[in-house]
């Protein structure tokens, strides 16, 4: 049943809940999927060029079962190289989809197949990672979702997806500014004013019958938007972050913060009245105004009020416990120093080589590591490991938060550590999911072996 939360939960678009196109798994071969320049409808301004899955931006839902193969050929139909990363899924580095780390780039014209087993249910997302590119290649649309179903599904009587996401277009409707601006590279990253949600321009509103229990799953995909997301008019209880089961539990103030590439699965109950509305807000930050993402009305018939809220099992392939006086210790000590004709990122005082550098560390298979996050910018970041699900460690205690995560938001000025267990051999990034800092250089790597 419902626990809420022992310590006040981490402490800024937007949303239209229209159906995403789905596509099945083929038992008969490869399941095709091309990056490729497509146009799309997004806001008022009519339409926009931009890249996409399928030349859709979000594109095609891929859906599995629990223990199914993903078998997908990837084709680059665009000027300029390209991968796909299977963002948030633990272990099978070589299909990690990070250019030139684990492969390489796949060039114009040219295709990859990509083969991995779907061990664990969760919700995912697709995108490319080539050093360098990436912000460009997302911002211009390239994204998606994977949902790895469990065997036995949370009962709910609908299930929502949705891609946050922000744009910066012109009033033609074009994508605005450059992708490589250096003070976007120290500061925030991009942010768009248009936000949108499955590709649309937000609120979305929907309608459903009071009483009925939603499902609801969500993905930060945007390049560099820190997002804080309110629930209103309903009580929320999370299930899953970053495609890892927790015991279900209430949210501090009813808000979850949502970085880039992050994942929250939440269950909620519309309200029983006639016309009552649930709403998804996205918090105004620096005096700016609250905006509605979604909301959803109540209407027609009330089907019998349900029981308690439960989350999903627990994943078992995950430890009960790190042992921290084991883990190998590493900080990262990082900073965007003023000035220069660059962006200036560096990694424990020296400009790194991305992901074509020495590696930040190396430790044999299966040994803990607590990585230390020293922020010393005046931004803050989102720092995310790959292929592993770490624990987020208490800041004045030797414990941890009782949630698996693949990233954490590292504010201005602080530290935050992480500890996981390194149980996947081979080279495995360590960046900034705001891409525009991975781009500059906040990038590196470790090895296990």
């Amino acid at each position: 049943m419902p626990t809420p939360s022992r310590r006040a939960f981490l402490s800024g678009v937007a949303a239209s809940v229209a159906a995403l196109p789905a596509r099945a798994a083929s038992p008969m071969g490869p399941r095709i999927i091309e990056a490729r320049p497509g146009k799309a409808v997004i806001g008022p301004a009519g339409e926009t060029d931009i890249l996409g899955f399928d030349g859709a931006s979000p594109g095609p839902v891929l859906r599995y079962k629990q223990g199914e193969e993903l078998l997908v050929r990837f084709v680059n139909k665009l000027d300029q190289p390209a991968s796909i990363h299977w963002h948030g899924m633990r272990g099978d580095n070589a299909m990690d989809g990070v250019a030139p780390l684990t492969q390489a780039a796949v060039a114009p014209g040219a295709s990859f197949d990509y083969r991995r087993r779907l061990t664990e249910p969760g919700l995912f997302c697709y995108r490319p990672s080539v050093y360098g590119r990436t912000p460009e290649l997302m911002g211009r649309g390239l994204k998606g979702l994977i949902v790895v179903d469990e065997p036995e599904t949370l009962p709910a009587d609908h299930d929502l997806l949705l891609v946050l996401d922000d744009w910066r277009l012109d009033a033609q409707g074009k994508i605005a500014g450059a992708f490589n601006d250096p003070g976007e590279a120290r500061g925030a990253g991009r942010i768009g004013p248009l936000l949108a949600v499955n590709g649309k321009a937000a609120p979305a509103t929907r309608e459903f019958a009071g009483n009925s229990r939603v499902r609801l799953r969500l993905a930060n995909l945007a390049n560099a938007r820190i997002m804080i997301l309110t629930f209103d008019g309903v009580q929320p209880f999370v299930v899953a972050i970053d495609s890892q089961p927790c015991d279900a539990f209430e949210p501090v103030k009813k808000s979850i913060p949502v970085a880039p590439g992050a994942r929250f699965e939440v269950i909620f109950d519309m309200p029983a009245t006639e016309g009552g509305k649930a709403r998804l807000l996205l918090h105004g930050q620096d005096g700016a105004a609250d905006q509605e993402l979604l909301v959803a009305a109540s209407k027609g018939a009330r089907p019998e009020k349900k029981g308690l809220i439960y989350g999903l099992p627990h994943n078992p392939g995950l430890p009960a416990e790190i042992r921290l006086n084991n883990a190998r210790k590493v900080d990262l000590v990082i900073d965007a120093p003023a000035g220069g004709a660059g962006p200036g990122w560096t990694i424990n005082g020296i400009a790194t080589k991305g992901y074509e550098g020495a590696p930040l560390f190396r430790v044999p298979r299966g040994t803990p590591v607590t990585l230390g996050y020293v922020n010393k910018s005046k931004v803050p970041l989102a720092m995310h490991v790959h292929g592993h699900a770490m624990r987020l460690l208490h800041d004045l205690d030797d414990g941890w938060e009782p949630y698996w995560r693949n990233g954490v938001i590292v504010p201005a000025g602080r530290t935050k550590h992480v500890s996981f267990i390194a149980d996947s051999p081979g080279k495995w990034a360590i960046h900034d999911d705001i891409l525009e800092h991975e781009a500059a250089g906040l990038a590196t790597w470790f090895e296990a072996f």
